[in-house]
């Protein structure tokens, strides 16, 4: 394990949060756990055997203070995220060092922006939300689609899951989404997030080989609405959701995922297929994988070890795609990862 100072895994316990500690571990960093419940902490911290736990609630500053005391980075895993990102962040800054987050949740994404990119960039301190399958893998794959394009007119994120089995977590935070937005739902066009009533409809989406057609609800909207359009000229994103997953989600008896593997992954695959437009010239990307909240340990650590390492194009408060050579850190998640890019 690496004598380096560790990283913080807020929300250790929980199903990303356990990949996501896993993945450090692999990749050689020291980790501190934290989290509300030290009961469960200590058990995480008998089975890994080397991972110290340092508990901490945020309604606590003082707790999580002593949380992230000497550490060289915090990832939040702990939704919902409209209710930890704001104190993990700023316990982040006021230890001066980077943080970054799983979150999915649209509004607290947004929030993310509008409250905390001044005092990061005061901070100088790297924050990077929404660094995971949804927001942060979308982001990555329009903007190495993009290349040297600064804007486009269309960007369209289709979802092909096989399945979407919701852990308590995603259903938690989605609960509060929707009491957040009132129950409207949400789409980004004509430059802004808008809010409206519309009923949900399906179209046909020609995902790559072997996926091909699919029906998908058409503006499923996800966290790439937030963090695409926060670096990229863009007028429309458009995210859509396969018609079995969509299901899934809204199914109340769903079950949560199943492990089928030694890495505790689920047996579900997915495909991430971006198209963008712009001045009639078309450009596309994709990924493929395995398991959706298993995919998110590697990115969130591949990113936490580009920080450390310096290997960063801005700082202060940014999305994946602003943050990273997109492109690169695609191709370095092989073989978590299979990604196709323009040439």
């Amino acid at each position: 394990m690496s004598t380096t100072a560790a990283v913080v895994v807020y929300g250790a316990t929980g199903h990303t949060g356990r990949f996501v500690v896993a993945e450090l571990r692999r990749r050689g960093f020291a980790v501190i756990a934290s989290g509300r419940d030290a009961a469960r902490l200590e058990a995480l911290a008998a089975e890994w055997g080397d991972v110290t736990v340092r508990p901490a609630s945020v309604d606590d500053p003082g707790a999580l203070d002593r949380a992230l005391a000497g550490a060289a980075a915090v990832v939040n895993c702990a939704g919902p995220f409209a209710v930890t990102g704001g104190p993990v962040v700023e316990a982040a800054l006021r230890a001066g060092i980077p943080y970054l987050d799983v979150a999915a949740e649209i509004e607290a994404n947004a929030a993310m922006f509008a409250d905390h990119a001044e005092a990061a960039m005061k901070a100088e301190t790297p924050v990077v939300p929404a660094m995971a399958f949804y927001g942060g893998l979308g982001d990555l794959l329009v903007t190495a689609a993009m290349g040297e394009w600064t804007g486009a007119e269309e960007v369209h994120i289709a979802y092909g899951l096989s399945s979407w089995h919701p852990t308590p977590g995603t259903r938690e935070a989605g609960q509060v989404s929707h009491e957040r937005r009132a129950g409207r739902r949400v789409r980004f066009a004509d430059g802004a997030l808008q809010y409206h009533d519309d009923q949900p409809w399906e179209q046909d989406w020609h995902f790559p080989a072997p996926l091909g057609r699919r029906a998908v609800v058409a503006e499923f909207t996800m966290a790439d609405v937030v963090t695409v359009p926060s670096h990229l000229a863009v007028s429309e994103v458009r995210t859509h959701m396969t018609v079995e997953a969509a299901r899934d989600l809204a199914g109340e008896d769903t079950p949560a995922p199943e492990a089928v593997d030694a890495q505790g992954r689920s047996d579900q695959t997915f495909v991430v297929d971006v198209v963008v437009r712009s001045g009639g010239v078309e450009r596309r990307a994709s990924a493929r994988g395995q398991d959706i909240y298993a995919i998110t340990a590697p990115l969130v650590v591949e990113a936490v070890r580009r920080v450390l390492a310096g290997r960063t194009r801005t700082t202060g408060l940014a999305s994946a795609g602003a943050m990273f050579d997109a492109a690169d850190f695609l191709l370095s998640l092989a073989p978590h990862l299979s990604v196709e890019l323009p040439h």
